[in-house]
């Protein structure tokens, strides 16, 4: 959320760009190559002919291969299972004259390059292919060439002998305890199957069904599948989620309206008072909670000065007004971050400031939750930390601490939503922190997203001040147009693979789902007119009208509505956006 459009747009702008310039790869099922970036300081994994790990140049992380061909050609290579009638995604970042990509047995590419070049190409698989050789090398004699940040993206194979992946998963039978799967039967010889959630067995079958038991009510599991038998076990299925009934009720209408409320600033749109705020609104969040620095964690809510807003009413008056929403079933939360307020939860002293202070400030106004609107450098992902399942870097797992934290304090009618910036969410899918280069914040709120998924009431990301973002169908989508919601908010709720990574983020609930819109063109980049809206709208809900598209995450009957920067910039322009999209939210099935 912003206080001022163009320099925070053109801000954004350029970190996307940044990414789409600097990021290698495409987003894909996983890397498959070992020791794909020399980071173990060795060729491990690799048949090098000449070839040592190097600290320097390097491309990223740590190492890079550098190879001197002499009598030979200086190959580097390696072998990986893969599955038949499949296509791979290869590339690599070469320094050198010349250097060569290629598959042995396949397509090849070469270049001249005198700094760190990548290069690219794909390839299919035979109808009995279950292994790929991926190569670099350079030509005889010609000098020493450099390779880092080598990729064969797309889904392993099994081992020799074990038989085909079975069909993927169906859900069935959903209950407050377990979740019943099914998936079709695989075309080898099979012991059994076993079921996985991240990465661990959590049934053993020998048929082609189980339900999964032990489950705390309203939470989220992803499952995969897999063939085994003496020999060995198949690939795993794609996955497949589903989430355990028992959700407490939000107290929200099916599809609701939420807004921005400019309650410390008026930001040239005038300021509004609670008690002007119209019904329509069913989430009205404060805007905005500060630190008193960067890394306190001290979060203090100031209203807005009579100076700046002559027309601000008393506190007795906001809290009366606050008050008379949640009688009418409104509920009315805390924003913390926006552009100006940088929250780095670096240290425990600053998470337990964070939660002393939030609170603080929760029980003085009354207040039904929490926002969490963490923009430009509040959250990022050190070197190495590449599993959004199980973070690392401090200031993730120090706000995800903090968050359960206020969870556990208020109980099951805490209302937490999320507002970030496509730049911090859907980009995770074809970067994720530093790797390839990209900036160490792409992605970076996927993992507390993940780890809060099961309190989460609405994620409403920010599909404005957005640069492309790619898809799910692997394609660009530009904002200010249906197209672009509808192809973020699917990414939502199917899921996606992070990036290089391996991992892949399992999709919400569509109740929590919702995205964010500019209440109109002075209140940020990416206005989108009303019936572009509700035609985005009606695909996701309907599955009807989608254009090109087509959604991987199915129809969403019970997604939850819609956000906008602000409920101040809408009243200034005569309440356009409530006035358009409030009775079509109430329409919908």
């Amino acid at each position: 959320m912003r206080r001022s459009r163009s320099l925070s747009f053109l801000a954004v702008l350029v970190l996307v760009f940044t990414g789409l310039v600097t990021g290698g790869g495409t987003a894909s099922a996983a890397n498959l190559l070992l020791n794909p970036g020399f980071e173990a300081g060795s060729t491990s994994g690799w048949s090098c002919a000449a070839g040592a790990a190097v600290t320097t140049p390097v491309r990223s992380g740590g190492y890079a291969v550098s190879v001197t061909p002499g009598s030979t050609i200086g190959k580097c290579a390696q072998t990986v299972s893969v599955q038949p009638n499949t296509t791979y995604a290869v590339s690599a970042w070469v320094n050198g004259n010349p250097v060569y990509l290629g598959v042995t047995g396949g397509p090849s590419t070469w270049t001249a390059a005198t700094s760190y070049t990548r290069l690219s190409l794909s390839f299919t698989t035979s109808a009995t292919q279950t292994t790929a050789e991926v190569y670099v090398h350079g030509w005889y004699g010609s000098g020493t060439f450099y390779a880092d940040d080598i990729s064969l993206d797309g889904p392993g194979g099994g081992t020799p002998g074990a038989p085909p992946a079975p069909g993927n998963p169906a859900v069935g039978t959903v209950t407050n305890s377990s979740i019943a799967l099914s998936w079709g039967a695989s075309a080898g010889t099979v012991t059994g199957y076993r079921v996985y959630e991240a990465g661990k067995v959590v049934a053993t079958v020998t048929g082609t069904s189980a339900t999964i038991s032990g489950l705390t009510a309203c939470s989220s599991h992803t499952y995969s599948v897999a063939a085994y038998n003496s020999t060995g076990e198949s690939p795993k299925t794609t996955e497949v989620g589903a989430t355990t009934s028992g959700c407490v009720d939000s107290g929200l209408p099916k599809h609701a309206l939420i807004g921005y409320l400019h309650a410390s600033f008026a930001n040239g749109s005038g300021y509004t008072r609670m008690a002007d705020v119209p019904a329509a609104w069913d989430i009205v969040n404060l805007a905005f909670g500060e630190p008193t620095s960067v890394t306190s964690g001290d979060i203090r809510f100031t209203r807005c000065p009579v100076a700046e807003c002559p027309t601000v009413e008393s506190d007795a008056d906001f809290i009366a007004a606050i008050r008379a929403k949640q009688a009418q079933g409104k509920k009315v939360l805390i924003s913390i971050g926006g552009q100006n307020g940088q929250v780095q939860l670096t240290t425990t002293a600053a998470r337990d400031a964070f939660v002393s202070s939030v609170s603080a400030i929760i029980d003085r106004y009354g207040l039904n939750g929490l926002d969490i609107d963490f923009e430009g450098h509040s959250l990022y992902l050190n070197s190495g930390d590449n599993d959004f399942r199980n973070p690392t870097t401090p200031v993730i797992v120090n706000l995800i601490s903090a968050l359960k934290t206020l969870k556990a304090r208020y109980g099951a009618g805490f209302v937490l939503t999320m507002a970030p910036e496509t730049f911090f969410v859907q980009t995770g899918y074809q970067y994720y922190g530093g790797l390839g280069g990209a900036d160490n914040r792409t992605g970076s709120y996927l993992p507390v997203i993940h780890a809060m998924r099961d309190a989460l009431t609405v994620l409403h990301v920010q599909d404005y001040n957005s640069g492309p973002v790619m898809g799910l169908d692997n394609q660009y989508h530009f904002m200010g147009g249906a197209d672009f919601h509808i192809a973020m908010t699917d990414m939502i709720k199917a899921g996606f693979t992070v990036s290089s990574t391996g991992f892949r983020f399992p999709g919400l609930r569509e109740d929590q789902i919702a995205f964010g819109l500019p209440a109109a063109v002075s209140a940020g980049n990416g206005h989108t007119a009303p019936a572009a809206v509700h035609a985005a709208l009606n695909c996701l809900v309907k599955n009807s009208g989608c254009g090109s598209y087509s959604l991987r995450g199915g129809a969403s009957p019970a997604l939850r509505g819609l956000m906008t920067w602000s409920i101040n910039w809408d009243r200034y322009y005569g309440w356009e956006f409530q006035n358009a999209h409030e009775p079509f939210l109430n329409a919908l099935p």
